[in-house]
């Protein structure tokens, strides 16, 4: 490997190189780029110099090392462990910074010292993903979270998604199925909250024709459906204890029974679960079995909160406004950078996309403003709870209470119906046609 010392001449590395269909890059141990292939260059030099700069230089702009630069280096642990290492990083490319999976292999010279580096990179996203199904972050608590993903997606291991609701939980299953070997089958999902232990043993696998009263056909179950793909079920808590031994059956035999039927069928699918619930506590007080928690669990994935990655608010914010104004140009002003980055969410990413749902309708300019994120005034319930008939355990029809809340704002609010239709979230024109008919209505109670 002496020849290796003279990089600029390394036709035959550089073969090598090109034989890899993934962006590869040789580096020594100073970091210094030695040869690349046609497949880096494309992805991440955008055409320019590469050899002889540092790899750290041209993957993210920095000018030290990335352990220097309070990252993880691989190359680093690589000469500290002596062995293969894989990590996500953050890579800057053509179309912005990117995560990247990359693979690190030493190379030694005769007497066994590593003396050089094969760097093989792996994006994480291709540019045929569905830009609306797309996850977006850059703080560590997604990479970490990220990383597990692409970890797990090629290998057909159960994972169980945990986190609050709105943290993207589906999002995260499409994601597993989408870089899976199974990404061109079905991915089914399942929606376990609501389902009587009927309804959901029909659902999951399907009925015969008479089975029961109303089967008047014959229907696939969603374990059916999802034949060589995956099976997402969501809020799997939820599952009805006495449906959870039949959900451990089909885990464990690979087959399953429809309703009404006495021939087993062999099921083929990749299963994902996810919840919000604390399923270990669940198991504890006897609400969810133990044998079962173990099955779906041996991949347990965190998807961290967005108040946990305040770094990923405004890309988050960013990526979703392009997708809801897709025929208008709008952006944030700073002090609406500033509003969202300083708000609490407890909705998480749901709740942003709620946010900015309604600001892209009460915003006619160019730039949201922080009054466009305003959530509606939650003082309704104080109102509420003074008015004649409420606070006193009398239940009323939604209509009144929506007319005695808003005749009450109307008299309180300083500001003009434009302003107040805004602070509501509906039209000025809703807002006259509900306070006409308020009126109209105390005229005919007065007559």
């Amino acid at each position: 490997m002496s020849d290796l010392t003279n990089y600029h001449s390394l036709p035959a590395i550089s073969s090598l190189l090109d034989a890899i269909t993934a962006p590869a890059i040789l580096m020594d141990r100073d970091y210094q780029i030695c040869a690349a292939n046609e497949a880096y260059r494309k992805t991440f030099s955008e055409d320019q110099a590469i050899l002889s700069r540092h790899c750290y230089e041209v993957s993210h702009g920095y000018r030290v090392p990335c352990d220097q630069a309070g990252e993880t280096c691989p190359l680093r642990q690589c000469l500290d462990t002596g062995q293969r290492q894989r990590i996500l990083h953050i890579h800057n490319t053509p179309n912005g910074r990117e995560h990247v999976d990359v693979e690190l292999n030493p190379i030694r010279d005769d007497e066994g010292e590593i003396r050089y580096f094969v760097e093989i990179m792996h994006p994480v996203r291709s540019a045929e993903d569905d830009p609306a199904s797309r996850m977006v972050g850059y703080s560590p608590a997604y990479t970490q979270m990220l990383e597990l993903l692409s970890r797990a997606a090629p290998s057909d291991i159960s994972v169980l998604l945990l986190g609050e609701s709105g943290t993207g939980k589906e999002l995260a299953a499409q994601y597993l199925h989408s870089h899976s070997l199974r990404a061109a089958a079905p991915f089914v999902t399942v929606e376990c909250s609501g389902l009587t232990e009927t309804l959901f043993e029909s659902e999951l696998f399907g009925h015969e024709k008479g089975a029961f009263t109303g089967a008047i056909h014959r229907k696939p179950g969603l374990v059916e459906a999802a034949r060589g793909g995956t099976l997402f079920l969501d809020e799997v808590g939820d599952i009805p204890l006495a449906m959870q031994v039949k959900l451990l059956r089909l885990i464990e035999s690979g087959s399953y029974r429809p309703v009404g039927s006495v021939t087993p069928k062999q099921a083929d699918f990749r299963l994902i679960c996810a919840t919000h619930h604390q399923l270990e506590e669940m198991v504890a007080q006897g609400t969810f079995r133990k044998d079962l928690f173990y099955r779906i669990s041996p991949f347990p994935v965190y998807l961290p909160t967005l108040n946990e990655r305040p770094e990923d608010v405004i890309p988050l914010a960013t990526h979703m406004l392009d997708q809801l104004t897709r025929h208008r140009t709008l952006e944030f002003s700073d002090a609406a950078c500033d509003w969202l980055i300083n708000h609490q969410y407890p909705g998480n990413i749901r709740e942003l996309r709620n946010l900015l749902e309604r600001a892209v309708l009460l915003c006619d300019g160019r730039f949201i403003e922080p009054e466009h994120l305003e959530p509606v005034p939650t003082g309704g319930s104080a109102l509420l709870a003074t008015s004649s008939g409420i606070g006193s355990g009398e239940i009323l029809p939604l209509a009144d209470l929506e007319n005695i809340y808003l005749a009450r704002i109307a008299r309180a609010y300083p500001g003009d119906n434009a302003a107040l239709a805004r602070k509501l979230g509906v039209s000025e024109r809703t807002l006259y046609r509900k306070l006409r008919q308020l009126r109209d209505q105390q005229q005919n109670e007065e007559i």
